[in-house]
C-alpha cells in the first residue's frame, strides 16, 4: 500500500493508504476525499479530479498526455502543477505524495 497525502483548500489534511495500479483518483473517490470528484469514472473526459501536484514531486510523475493537457485547459483554477488524478497511476514509488485539492471542480 502506498500512502497519499491529500490537503485541502481549507488546509485539512488527509493521509490515505492507496492500493498499488490503482489512479490516484480512484484511491481518492474509494477513501471519499472531498474535492475529488471524477465524473468520468477515470475516462480523460471531465477535469474533476483535479489536483495540484506538491513541487516536490513534479518530477516523479511521468508528464500529462495531449489528452490530459487538453483537459486541463478546462479545468478551473489550473497552475502549472495542475494534474488529473485519474491519470496517475499508483505504485511505491509514489509513497508519501502529495496533492492539495482546489476549492472546487467545476
Amino acid at each position: 500500500m502506498t500512502k497519499i497525502v491529500f490537503i485541502a483548500h481549507n488546509g485539512s489534511e488527509r493521509v490515505i493508504e492507496a492500493e498499488d495500479g490503482k489512479t490516484v483518483m480512484q484511491a481518492a473517490v474509494d477513501n471519499l476525499i472531498p474535492g475529488i470528484v471524477g465524473d468520468c469514472g477515470g475516462c480523460c473526459t471531465c477535469a474533476t479530479c483535479h489536483a495540484y501536484v506538491d513541487e516536490r514531486w513534479q518530477g516523479k510523475l511521468k508528464p500529462p498526455s495531449e489528452d490530459e493537457a487538453m483537459m486541463l485547459e478546462g479545468a478551473l483554477e489550473v497552475k502549472a502543477n495542475s494534474r488529473l488524478t485519474c491519470q496517475i497511476q499508483i505504485g511505491p514509488e509514489l509513497d508519501g505524495l502529495i496533492l492539495r485539492t482546489p476549492e472546487r471542480q467545476f
